[in-house]
C-alpha cells in the first residue's frame, strides 16, 4: 500500500532560509502589555524573516525587535553598516514541546530583492 502525497503547494518565500542558529534578544510587548526582553536562538533565517524558538508566548501579529549580540570590533573602516537591531511581526506561532516556533517577518528585507520595483533603462539605442 502507497502513501498517499499531498500536493505541493507553491514555495511563497522570496528567499532561501540558512538553517543558522543565531543566538538573538528579542524584544517587545507580551499580550498582557509588559515589555520584555528574552534571550533566544534564530533556528533559520533568511532576508525576508526568522524562525525563533522563544519561551514566551507571543500572539500572531505581534511587533519584536530583534538584536543580535556581537563583540567589540576594531575600527577598520567596517561595521558602520552592519545589522544588529531587526523590527519584525509574527506571522505564525507555534507550540512545541518545549517553547513556542514563532515564524517572523522582517519590517525590512535584509537585502534588496528588485522586485516590484520599476527597472530602469539601462542603454539608449540613440
Amino acid at each position: 500500500m502507497q502513501a498517499q502525497l499531498r500536493p505541493q503547494r507553491p514555495e511563497r518565500r522570496l528567499w532561501q532560509r540558512l538553517p543558522l542558529a543565531i543566538p538573538v534578544f528579542i524584544c517587545g510587548t507580551d499580550e498582557h502589555g509588559k515589555e520584555f526582553r528574552e534571550f533566544t536562538t534564530a533556528l533559520n533565517v533568511s532576508a525576508g524573516g526568522a524562525l525563533l524558538a522563544t519561551r514566551r508566548y507571543l500572539p500572531v501579529s505581534s511587533r519584536v525587535s530583534l538584536e543580535i549580540p556581537s563583540s567589540p570590533f576594531p575600527r577598520v573602516g567596517i561595521g558602520s553598516d552592519l545589522v544588529r537591531n531587526l523590527k519584525a511581526r509574527l506571522v505564525t506561532v507555534t507550540p512545541s514541546q518545549h517553547c513556542y516556533l514563532c515564524g517572523l517577518r522582517f519590517s525590512h528585507p535584509l537585502i534588496d530583492s528588485g522586485l516590484g520595483k520599476p527597472r530602469r533603462k539601462q542603454f539608449s539605442s540613440v
